[in-house]
């Protein structure tokens, strides 16, 4: 039980001493890109999902 409340503490040490946070422009910039690669590739796979039913009812009609 020692050993886990030692690496509870360490863990709150270094979250709150060592670690180095984005800033709250750096965050919202991330967010936002994140959000438009999330866009980008929902697109994508819609794009790729439409022609492989295409595809596919092409196929089982012959």
């Amino acid at each position: 039980m020692r050993k886990f409340i030692n690496y509870c503490k360490e863990s709150y040490v270094e979250l709150t001493q060592k670690v180095t946070w984005p800033s709250w422009q750096e965050l919202q910039a991330r967010a936002g890109l994140v959000m438009i690669a999330t866009v980008i590739i929902a697109i994508a796979l819609g794009i790729i999902d439409f022609a492989f039913q295409n595809l596919m009812t092409a196929i089982y009609k012959l």
